[in-house]
């Protein structure tokens, strides 16, 4: 990819490069990670799943807004699945969504929304089956996510059930999406369609509550707790109490759990990635840095369920290198893979308890 200067606190000049760079910029601006991982795709993927990565942080933009209600948010959602579908009206959704960002949105979103009639006209270049499965996974996204940001989250979710939900309306719909993507690019792919369409699902639960046990002190600033109640409930915790003072091993118990519960979606992430030809080396690469990373994470957690703030279980760049690496080695090899996964992730298995990970539709049908 590029190495264009991104120039991000200037939308014209940012809108004056070639799509390739303006969309390799707004990622490096918005997200490291993933302006890490997108380029490791093949080129004639690369700019479909950076385009959908933009659509789905437009998404978040709305939603972790402060200065939008509830019901203005469920309005701009709703504008945005027009947007998508259509490719019409961009540049007024943009002119009425801009104004009203906060300071708390960080600078890369404000340009984000700026620049948003250019990300939609981009995305009205790919084909109809790409444009579907992007339309498809932002009407997912924007029409789910509204539900909870309604609800008084300071107390945590209800059940695990709930948090199956959220976690797919914000990550397991993007792994339908990218699976669905992926089999359009190559018939080799398409063969394991079903299946990889099944644990995708699941790879975006693992990666997402991975996120959310990295940044429950984040989230608990804000007034916010993505934790299932049920979960914590059964080691004899009460959420109600939930601080970064807490020093509670009923807590750490639960916390436990969830790591174990996080392990085995992350282990369908890996049964996906090893579905993926061997010859695919990006698209493997694109999988496996992503689930190398969330299993380093949740190690960090598990090592110090104590921990009061996300920096304390931030992975290391030598960690990041480490990954790279490792998948550069045996990326290819699925035995090796799974001794590398099993060995690792042994720790975060949670003896005696039972969880049976939901299925696509029994997640869809939520």
């Amino acid at each position: 990819m590029s190495k264009t200067q991104a120039p991000l606190d200037d939308p014209k000049a940012l809108n004056l490069l070639s799509d390739l760079d303006f969309q390799a910029a707004l990622l490096e601006g918005v997200s490291r990670t993933f302006a890490l991982t997108i380029p490791q795709l093949p080129q004639s993927l690369y700019g479909a799943v950076a385009n959908a990565y933009l659509l789905c942080r437009i998404v978040d933009t709305i939603e972790d807004e402060v200065s939008l209600s509830a019901r203005q948010k469920q309005h701009y959602c709703a504008e945005f699945i027009e947007v998508v579908r259509t490719g019409e009206n961009a540049e007024l959704f943009a002119l009425e969504l801009a104004p009203l960002l906060s300071e708390q949105t960080i600078p890369a979103e404000h340009t984000l929304i700026h620049v948003l009639p250019r990300v939609i006209q981009i995305t009205h270049t790919f084909e109809a089956a790409q444009i579907e499965a992007l339309a498809g996974c932002v009407k997912t996204m924007a029409e789910g996510m509204p539900v909870f940001q309604a609800q008084n989250l300071r107390e945590g979710l209800e059940t695990m059930a709930d948090m199956d939900k959220y976690c797919y309306y914000v990550a397991g719909c993007v792994g339908e999406m990218l699976a669905k993507l992926f089999c359009h690019y190559s018939p080799a792919i398409a063969a394991h369609r079903e299946e990889l369409l099944k644990l995708s699902v699941s790879f975006g639960q693992g990666l997402q509550m991975t996120n959310i046990l990295k940044d429950i002190w984040d989230d608990a600033g804000r007034g916010v707790c993505w934790l299932p109640q049920d979960i914590f409930t059964e080691t004899g915790y009460d959420l109600k109490i939930l601080s970064p003072e807490t020093n509670d091993e009923r807590f750490r118990a639960g916390l436990s759990h969830l790591i174990g519960i996080a392990r085995e979606h992350l282990h369908n992430a890996l049964r996906y990635t090893q579905l993926i030809p061997a010859h695919e080396k990006g698209i493997r690469n694109f999988c496996l840095w992503a689930l190398g990373m969330a299993v380093l994470t949740l190690k960090k957690i598990k090592q110090n369920l104590a921990f009061t703030r996300s920096e304390q279980v931030k992975i290391s760049r030598n960690s990041v290198k480490a990954t790279i690496m490792t998948t550069h080695v045996m990326g290819s090899n699925n035995a090796l893979l799974s001794l590398a996964f099993n060995v690792t992730s042994r720790e975060l298995k949670t003896p005696g308890w039972q969880y049976s990970l939901p299925s696509s539709k029994a997640i869809n049908d939520l």
